[in-house]
């Protein structure tokens, strides 16, 4: 029988499982306490939060849907990273951190309802930030429009060029009275 602490620790785990779309779940063996908050103040850059939590605690918090996938993860020493919509953030973070301070070894994530590996955290880092993304397919779409525009306009000036050198010639034809 869990006492009243662990059931609301549990309770805190459900809530804070609920407000993250995406989990990122790493295993903080070797790190200090100071790599750790290093590690937190760089993923709250982002909005993204991160605990070390008690891996039966979070598989009972979880509820039994995800706690049945996340068997094989939540073994050992586990920190979550709890992160809303933007998936990549986090996984730059974790990255970032890996590169700059100390390696942090990504188990697995839990993006968007689907469990993926170590290598697909990766790949996520390598990714542009979503700004970049975004703003490049706001140029894709404006690249065949502004081309259609130009067409178009180059279309109706011809036009009226053909249509002023005939007025041209008309007025050159006629004698000046």
């Amino acid at each position: 029988m869990p006492t009243a602490k662990k059931e609301a620790t549990i309770e805190e785990l459900r809530e804070k499982i609920a407000g993250a779309k995406n989990l990122f779940f790493t295993n903080y063996a070797g790190l200090t306490v100071e790599e750790i908050t290093k590690l937190r103040n760089e993923l709250r850059k982002d909005g993204s939060t991160y605990g070390v939590v008690k891996n039966t605690l979070f598989k009972r918090a979880a509820g039994d849907d995800l706690a049945s996938q996340l068997d094989a993860i939540l073994a050992g020493p586990t920190g979550v990273v709890f992160a809303g919509d933007d998936p990549v953030a986090p996984a730059k973070a974790l990255k970032t951190f890996s590169d700059q301070t100390k390696a942090v070894d990504v188990k697995a994530a839990y993006i968007d309802g689907k469990l993926v590996d170590a290598s697909q955290v990766q790949a996520l880092a390598a990714l542009p930030p979503k700004i970049e993304l975004l703003a490049k397919l706001v140029g894709s779409l404006k690249s065949p429009l502004y081309g259609l525009v130009t067409v178009l306009s180059g279309n109706q000036s011809g036009l009226v060029r053909v249509l002023n050198a005939i007025r041209e010639q008309k007025s050159a034809d006629q004698p000046a009275a």
